[in-house]
């Protein structure tokens, strides 16, 4: 069967007899099966799958279908779907099942959507690899021998190897973007708020939101306009009116763009990565646009900012893995202490024990003021200067990540280099803007080349036309 690139392509066979629902989920079954080294899925729901695809097909002949109908997609596995296996990718929530399902995922399968399984990701979302998953590596299906990114790995290169049409994520400083910059595809992290984190999994919750990982902005904007809104069950969720997205992806507008100088003069920089997405600058600026370099001085801060206060979220948060009340329970335990100690240390991985240790040193009594408190302020300077750019230009643009995929086990020994992966995407996060990286180039290895574009609150739909327009109009050549 033939690749399709789109949901658009999809309807269109349907509807001309080429295709049905059940032949594409027994095509992406195939694929899966076949390419089962990346470690992309570590659960396939396949009769679940093949069942929902005929009550579709069925809905299709009727004229009754949502607006999902035809779209095959993965989730991470931090998103709850009722009665399936929920475990973070993590040994600490062996055996769990989920209870309910996700609002986001709710959502989907009300417009018809196919979920056809759980997707391998850094566990509890901790990394920009996907080498940190209990259940090992997944591979980037470009080159096996690298890394997908993280912590979305596994979502991303479902996407890319066309395993299924789309993937949703997460995203709490670029765990979509990175791993979409990677594995050559769209990765869409919304404004914070504007979908409900209802049935998430907590990492850093002033941090965390749901993302969309597609092959063309069209899709990410549907399924956006399907997630996103009020919510009854998360307190936190915007209560604006959902624009229609997917209906305002055209744009013939000329912007004023600014790109952040102090990234591109950053040294952990690749020189490819740099000279790509300078060329899409320059072919910006030809094709009319306003293009101006722009100061941002607190790029040394970032990363840091970003690491002390998702730290000490996350110490917070993964206090209730315990072994007490479901999950892995350490065989080991004398006593009610030794439950706790022995449980976590043996069923959370050396990244989630690290991160919580660095959260707890920066929350403890000694040091509450000198880092954690430090880091907010930090954040909302970061936070006033991200939104006053956004005031003077409809968009900053600059690399979605420093390098393109690197070699599994490269940044392993050096948890510092792996954090940096992060740099140029820890902004949007920490001022809570809507972000993209869409695909631009490759290296001369073949590798993904990603370009970030960050936009004002909520104007996902301005951030989407103007990511559609760019990858029809604009061709980088490195």
């Amino acid at each position: 069967m033939k690749q399709y690139n789109s949901l658009n392509d999809i309807r269109t066979a349907i509807t001309t007899a080429q295709l049905t629902c059940r032949k594409l989920v027994e095509h992406y079954i195939h694929n899966i099966q076949e390419q089962a080294e990346l470690n992309a899925f570590l659960e396939v729901f396949e009769q679940e799958a093949f069942t929902q695809a005929d009550i579709v097909d069925h809905k299709i002949a009727n004229g009754t279908a949502g607006k999902l109908a035809g779209m095959v997609i993965g989730i991470k596995d931090v998103l709850a779907f009722e009665g399936h296996s929920l475990q973070a990718s993590s040994q600490i929530l062996n055996g769990f099942k989920s209870l309910y399902t996700a609002t986001a995922v709710q959502r989907l399968l009300a417009e018809d959507a196919i979920i056809i399984g759980r997707q391998n990701c850094d566990e509890f979302a901790m990394g920009a690899s996907n080498e940190n998953s209990s259940f090992g590596p997944v591979r980037n299906a470009d080159d096996h021998s690298r890394v997908p990114g993280g912590s979305s790995g596994g979502s991303a290169v479902a996407v890319q190897a066309d395993l299924c049409l789309a993937s949703i994520g997460s995203d709490t400083g670029g765990s979509v973007r990175q791993p979409a910059s990677f594995c050559g595809i769209v990765g869409l992290k919304p404004t914070y708020s504007r979908i409900s984190r209802y049935g998430l999994i907590a990492y850093a919750s002033s941090f965390d939101q749901i993302g969309i990982m597609t092959k063309s902005v069209a899709d990410a904007a549907l399924l956006l306009e399907v997630m996103a809104g009020k919510d009854e069950y998360d307190s936190t969720v915007s209560q604006r009116e959902v624009p229609a997205y997917s209906e305002l992806l055209q744009t013939e507008k000329k912007y004023k763009i600014g790109y952040i100088r102090d990234c591109f003069e950053s040294e952990g920089l690749d020189t490819e990565v740099k000279d790509a997405i300078l060329g899409v600058k320059d072919l910006l600026k030809d094709a009319g646009h306003q293009v101006e370099a722009v100061e941002f001085p607190y790029l040394d801060f970032i990363v840091p900012t970003y690491y002390i206060l998702t730290t000490a979220e996350a110490s917070s948060n993964l206090g209730r893995y315990d072994g007490v009340k479901y999950g892995f329970r350490s065989d080991n335990a004398t006593d009610l202490t030794s439950l706790y100690k022995k449980t976590r240390a043996e069923g959370f991985g050396l990244e989630v024990q690290r991160r919580i240790m660095l959260g707890t040193f920066v929350l403890s009594a000694d040091y509450y003021d000198a880092y954690y408190t430090k880091a907010q302020k930090v954040r909302r300077l970061i936070k006033e200067k991200t939104d006053e750019l956004l005031q003077q230009y409809d968009f900053l643009i600059l690399p979605t990540a420093p390098t393109t995929a690197f070699k599994i086990g490269e940044n392993t020994a050096n948890p510092l280099a792996m954090y940096l992966a992060d740099i140029f995407t820890v902004q949007a996060s920490l001022a809570g803007v809507p972000a993209i990286s869409i695909p631009v180039a490759r290296d001369a290895n073949g590798l993904s080349i990603g370009l970030q574009l960050m936009t004002r609150s909520f104007e996902e739909a301005a951030l989407l036309a103007f990511s559609n327009y760019i990858l029809d109009k604009i061709t980088v050549e490195v």
